[in-house]
């Protein structure tokens, strides 16, 4: 379910935004709008659909849009046109009393440099959103503490801010978010100012207090790796417009445009993707109970050395052919005792984690899922296509500038969608599982070893 609806917002810095407003709507370009009437354009037609007990993160390069739109969602800036609903209120109608409500008591705001108070304690700063609500003071710094604890901060109650490291600082801001018990939170590049070290640590605490709290979080950053980390949707944004939104998997499989792929291929891939994006689909499998014989032609039928066995939706083991040969010729019921452990990793393992496996043995690689679901078998092709640049062509030093820009001019590769199979293929009848091609046709291998 929505809990934000951005709906056609456009933002025009200047002195008369409204008489240019038809003009960018018509399709006038910024530089035009700049050189015409020295207005400048933020935002143009954004529109988002932002669910309820998300992190949605908003990303670009300087200059994007991106801080712009999200100081829209409490009104810190007046858009041109367009409506912002939260919870199906509009508060781009809402009156001055009603905004401050809002912004008590619906939104809290995390920024990019702590805001904090200096001249008032990590207790007071922690409390401070209460206090302005009206709430005791007893109560609000009781609030207060616990929030302090929930960040790590138990015990520096009464230090200053200026006695604090950046890391702790962002930490107070965070728990004075939280204390107000706000169903939205938003996070305008909090962690941006922050050492590599202590970034992935916030990154961690806001991912832990996520898990416990659901809070709808809606996350700017400039920097792919954190959004890809944090996000459950990402939205692109360049010069003000919507390039791209998904999930971080639809932005790193499928980029709509060369920008977005140029953005992209410094990415590690490796940990933004997970098992779940390389297996095959399944073709074949079989039961702990059929039969030998039955199991022998299914197997011939697609030329496989082994097969995935299932125990009701778990994944049991694999069988080999020659196992099945045995167990017809000792008269064998079923497969039940012919059947051996094979290597598994879980669905959301990093295809870094993954990798690694493959390099270790040739043997395959079986995904599971919830409660040992069996989900397929990895593909070695797969793995390597997915943790190959996104780009082609060009000098393909993947160089950025200073700002973290890419400077290379490449032309990029289309990334086949994660069920893509090869082209000479054919259609396998249904539910069927192709096996990696290091199954087929080889000298048998004990599986798992």
């Amino acid at each position: 379910m929505s809990k934000i609806e951005v709906k056609n917002i456009y933002k025009i810095f200047g002195k008369n935004p409204g008489k240019w407003i038809d003009a960018v709507k018509q399709g006038i370009s910024k530089e035009e709008l700049l050189a015409k009437s020295g207005h400048t354009l933020g935002l143009k037609d954004i529109s988002l659909s932002i669910e309820e007990g998300s992190i949605h993160v908003i990303m670009g390069l300087s200059g994007s849009g991106k801080s712009t739109l999200i100081r829209h969602f409490n009104r810190l800036i007046e858009p041109t046109a367009g409506h912002i609903l939260v919870d199906d209120t509009d508060v781009v109608t809402l009156g001055r009393k009603d905004l401050e409500k809002f912004r008590q008591k619906t939104m809290s705001m995390v920024f990019q440099r702590f805001g904090l108070l200096p001249h008032k304690t990590v207790l007071d700063n922690a409390a401070y959103g209460l206090s302005i609500q009206g709430m005791s003071k007893t109560d609000a710094h009781d609030k207060g503490r616990y929030w302090l604890d929930q960040v790590g901060l138990a015990g520096f109650e009464n230090q200053y801010p200026h006695q604090l490291s950046g890391g702790m600082q962002q930490r107070v801001g965070l728990a004075r978010a939280l204390a107000t018990d706000a169903d939205i939170l938003l996070m305008d590049e909090a962690f941006s100012a922050l050492d590599p070290l202590i970034r992935r640590e916030m990154q961690n605490q806001l991912l832990e207090l996520q898990a416990k709290l659901n809070k709808t979080i809606v996350f700017i950053t400039h920097d792919l790796d954190e959004a890809l980390r944090l996000g459950n949707r990402i939205a692109i944004l360049k010069d003000g417009e919507l390039i791209q939104e998904g999930t971080p998997e639809d932005i790193l499989l499928s980029p709509d445009n060369e920008y977005v792929a140029a953005f992209l291929q410094d990415v590690n891939r490796g940990k933004a993707l997970n098992a779940s994006h390389a297996v095959n689909a399944p073709r074949l499998t079989l039961t702990m109970r059929a039969r030998p014989a039955h199991a022998i032609e299914r197997m011939k039928q697609y030329d496989y050395k082994f097969a995935p066995v299932l125990d009701g939706k778990a994944f049991a083991g694999l069988l080999r052919l020659s196992a099945a040969e045995d167990a017809v010729r000792a008269g064998l019921r079923d497969i039940s005792s012919k059947v051996e452990e094979a290597r598994t990793v879980s669905a959301d393992t990093n295809l870094d984690a993954v990798l690694t496996h493959m390099l270790q043995s040739t043997a395959p690689v079986v995904v599971t899922g919830d409660n040992d679901e069996f989900v397929g078998l990895m593909s070695r092709a797969r793995v390597v296509e997915l943790v190959s640049p996104a780009i082609e062509g060009g000098n393909g030093d993947g160089s950025r500038d200073v700002d973290g820009n890419a400077t290379a001019t490449q032309t990029p590769a289309a990334p086949a969608s994660a069920t893509t199979e090869r082209d000479d293929t054919p259609e396998p009848p249904e539910g069927a599982i192709e096996l990696d091609e290091s199954l087929k046709n080889k000298p048998e291998k004990a599986p798992g070893h």
